[in-house]
């Protein structure tokens, strides 16, 4: 199983940035942690992170094919972006959104995340557990998934 996780604008400024919102962890960081988990479970990450939104579109039709699934926090494109929702919608991938900050605690505009609509879910306002939080649930998702073609396979 191989997941890739796709990180917006700014986070590369994780551990420096608004820390009393982001927390003091560095995006290495929560990348390792992530790895660890991971590598218990037998999942291959790939990792990505850019502050251009043409980019992450062209890293999510990249997936198409490569991975089984995608963890995404499309930050601040995640209010604005209908080109990366149209992108996530257009894998046919399962995609996690993960926020650090609970986006519905933050300003009016903050509130509402369009890239969500293309998602299968999110998970906001846990701080950097949230990717734990993301990752596990993606494996879920894809093993549920394979157990299901298992199944028509079975009957065909």
């Amino acid at each position: 199983m191989k997941i890739a996780v796709i990180q917006g604008p700014n986070l590369n400024m994780l551990g420096i940035r608004d820390q009393n919102i982001y927390g003091p962890m560095t995006l290495d960081q929560i990348h390792e942690q992530m790895k660890g988990s991971a590598e218990q479970n037998g999942v291959e990450l790939e990792f990505f992170q850019s502050n251009l939104e043409g980019e992450i579109i062209d890293k999510l039709q990249e997936c198409l094919g490569t991975v089984d699934g995608v963890i995404i926090n499309p930050a601040a494109y995640s209010h604005t972006s209908i080109a990366i929702a149209d992108a996530i919608a257009s894998i046919s991938l399962p995609v996690v959104e993960v926020h650090i900050s609970n986006i519905y605690k933050r300003e009016e505009f903050r509130q509402k995340s369009v890239t969500a609509t293309a998602s299968l879910g999110v998970i906001t306002g846990f701080g950097p557990f949230g990717y734990h939080m993301g990752l596990i649930a993606l494996m879920q998702i894809l093993n549920e998934l394979k157990a299901s073609q298992q199944a028509q396979a079975t009957e065909e």
